[in-house]
């Protein structure tokens, strides 16, 4: 009778504990190298995917940055209308670039431009193949590219403050969103001929930067400068009406660059961590270096020089901030902010290009030396690790063919804009200001300004 109650109770434990574990073992089996590799597999790419669009979203950010640079460096009467630019510039080019730019510029096509892709369709394995190395998915690539072209879109609008129409604005963003920027970025990035050649331009300095400024030099050109600015020979300063918001909007841009240089991995990968010390590394050289040249020309440590001094660091790292160490970056970033003082000098006073915020100089000039010194200190290459010439002439037949398709299609965008549509404000809507003339608002409605003689 014993036995059979034990019996009785070692068949229940049986059912009731062994029998569940057993069957929960048979619906989940053992590990496997080939189950584990794919669970790796997946975990990676929602960590490359969460790291790539957390940049993306960063560099998006960096169009608050250069609304109150801009807005900072111009007159209060034309702030709001600053505003309205950076705003529409993304807004016009994130569908441009949906439909035609993204395709021009990755799409499989020839050496010069891409010929498939337009609205993200991708015929075969082939159309996007330029892009292959990134993990993530095709509709993320398409955003984090997107937030690039709008930053170079956006920098031409600061060379071209204070007196530009706004429909005018409108079309030459959607232009140089759709068409001229992705064709630079198809020769570089998108599997075109520089490209090919061997050019390196990890993050822009050449691709969004200089285009950006080239670009806005044939603008300010074509517009003439603003009213007032040179009279009897002379450059005469225009001061910004608010330093305290350019300040916050270099430190916007300085915070929104750290998802601009390392992001352009578009993969979480350990060589974040080198980009970001390099980016920084450069961007405060940029400003110390500014500032010092500033104080020695100009008996002052100059606050906007100082500010620029960032922007231009930040702008020459960029090219190479994965191919170079870190005290090349420092170099790197204490020669742009020397050069962005002397080229702000030299555009305003000898050339009399009116130039509000010093976007030549800053995206221009120091996009040209960032993209010039991989071919110096590039690790693998550069011709002061030994790797002679051969990557330093690329690089300058890069910067020269993208100078000369920018200033071709911007003369010829601007001048065509200026017959059909008129670029320019009339005098009276200038010295009024676009907020009122363009808005019909005031940024600052019901503040009056008074100098002090």
């Amino acid at each position: 009778m014993i036995f059979r109650k034990r019996f009785i109770s070692v068949m229940l434990l049986l059912f009731v504990v062994v029998l569940p574990i057993v069957l929960f073992a048979a619906e989940n089996p053992e590990p496997t190298i080939a189950g584990n590799a794919e669970a790796i597999k997946t975990t990676k790419l929602a960590i490359d995917t969460v790291w790539v669009l957390l940049a993306g979203v960063l560099v998006m950010f960096m169009q608050a940055g250069f609304a109150m640079v801009e807005a900072g460096f111009n007159q209060a009467k034309n702030a709001g209308n600053i505003l309205m630019k950076n705003l529409v510039d993304f807004c016009v080019g994130s569908i441009a670039f949906w439909i035609v730019g993204f395709g021009l510029m990755f799409g499989a096509g020839n050496g010069f431009v891409g010929l498939s892709g337009f609205f993200l369709k991708a015929t075969s394995d082939a159309t996007f193949a330029s892009l292959s190395w990134s993990p993530v998915g095709l509709q993320l690539k398409y955003f984090f590219q997107l937030v690039f072209c709008a930053t170079a879109a956006t920098i031409v609008s600061g060379a071209m403050a204070g007196r530009t129409k706004y429909s005018s604005y409108i079309i030459y963003s959607l232009v140089i969103s759709a068409v001229i920027y992705p064709v630079i970025g198809h020769w570089i990035w998108g599997g075109g001929w520089l490209g090919n050649l061997g050019m390196l331009d990890f993050a822009g300095s050449t691709v969004v930067h200089s285009t950006g400024a080239w670009l806005g030099l044939t603008g300010a050109i074509v517009l003439g400068p603003r009213i007032g600015k040179y009279t009897n020979g002379k450059s005469n300063a225009i001061p910004g009406h608010n330093i305290l918001l350019a300040g916050l909007g270099v430190f916007i841009l300085w915070f929104g660059w750290f998802g601009f240089n390392p992001g352009s991995t578009m993969e979480a990968i350990p060589s974040i961590s080198h980009i970001a010390v390099t980016t920084n590394i450069a961007a405060a050289a940029g400003a110390l270096s500014a500032m010092f040249t500033a104080w020695k020309l100009f008996g002052k440590a100059d606050v906007s020089m100082s500010l620029n001094g960032v922007l231009a660091g930040l702008v020459a790292i960029t090219a190479p901030c994965a191919f170079v160490g870190i005290g090349s970056a420092l170099l790197i970033g204490l020669v742009a902010g020397v050069l962005v003082v002397f080229a702000v000098i030299f555009i305003d006073r000898v050339l009399k290009i009116d130039d509000p915020v010093g976007a030549v100089a800053v995206h221009g000039v120091c996009g040209t030396w960032g993209t010039l010194s991989i071919g110096l200190f590039a690790t693998e290459g550069g011709l002061f690790f030994g790797g002679g010439a051969k990557l330093l002439g690329i690089q300058a037949l890069g910067v020269v063919s993208v100078f000369a398709w920018c200033m071709v299609t911007g003369f010829a965008l601007f001048y065509a804009i200026k017959a059909f549509n008129g670029l320019r404000v009339s005098r009276e809507e200038e010295l009024r200001g676009l907020d009122i003339e363009e808005h019909g608002m005031e940024s600052y409605d019901g503040f009056q300004i008074f100098t002090l003689q």
